[in-house]
């Protein structure tokens, strides 16, 4: 390990404990959903479809993933007009970020991976500004806590917590009310790179799917294109539901191995 990935661990925190004082060891492996790639670390290119009000954010938690030993994010400039942020099209091998004024839909964030069997294939992340431009979710806070979690989810994280009104654990993969606590939870912390380590203890020979490789099988064009506006139709059957409804887990049947998986957090 790099001597800037250990200060970029030990930034965010090395010690993980519960308000009873318990150290928290759980698996927050979101069902061994992972990038399939021949080494460690592998990178990943990251494209910004986020305005100038997100973009702080967005290289923030590029910024504290990439602290991983196991991740390299690489960001590049994507389009950002209204129509290409509102579809929030998919890219092949890469996660998207977007941004878009959606509406009164009830979401707050969107992570949504496309996969073969356990291997993303590509992934998206939406936030949506109807809710982020209220006094509620208007903050530094709310946003760094946001899309930290969200891009978390397109690596196969899930989270360590999903009690939203308990003590702050210090991790943007923890679900919370008071997202800077304190503790804050806006960045990663030592125990989500411990996670990631294991996610991606293994390799997967040639089968890549990182980056635009042709592994892994295609979905279908029609799939790439999602009308956020109207859920029910378009996220495909509810498998999980949790904290009163708050957080929920659609899947959608491509065919074979191959499904669309989206992770919603609705507003408060």
């Amino acid at each position: 390990m790099t001597g800037s990935r250990i200060v970029g661990r030990l930034m965010v925190g090395s010690v993980l404990t519960l308000a009873a004082g318990a150290v928290l060891l759980g698996d927050h492996s979101w069902n061994g959903y992972h990038w399939a790639r021949s080494s460690n670390p592998f990178t990943l290119t990251v494209v910004d479809s986020v305005t100038s009000e997100w973009d702080a954010y967005l290289n923030e938690a590029i910024a504290d993933w990439t602290a991983s030993s196991v991740l390299d994010l690489t960001r590049v400039a994507g389009k950002t007009g209204s129509r290409d942020r509102y579809l929030c099209s998919s890219i092949r091998g890469r996660v998207r970020v977007c941004n878009y004024p959606y509406g009164d839909t009830g979401w707050l964030g969107i992570a949504r991976i496309w996969v073969n069997g356990v291997h993303i294939t590509k992934a998206i992340t939406a936030v949506n500004d109807t809710y982020f431009s209220t006094a509620t979710y208007n903050t530094a806070p709310w946003r760094r806590l946001v899309m930290c979690q969200e891009v978390g989810h397109d690596f196969g994280l899930d989270h360590q917590d999903e009690i939203f009104d308990n003590v702050n654990l210090g991790s943007c993969m923890d679900y919370t009310s008071d997202p800077d606590g304190p503790p804050s939870n806006e960045h990663p912390n030592l125990h989500d790179y411990e996670q990631l380590e294991t996610i991606y203890a293994h390799t997967d020979g040639k089968s890549a799917t990182a980056n635009g490789s042709a592994a892994g099988g295609s979905a279908p064009s029609a799939a790439d294109e999602d009308d956020f506006v109207d859920p029910p139709a378009q996220w495909g059957r509810l498998v999980r539901s949790i904290a009163g409804g708050r957080v929920q887990v659609y899947e959608r049947d491509l065919g074979g191995p191959n499904r669309v998986v989206t992770r919603v957090v609705w507003v408060q």
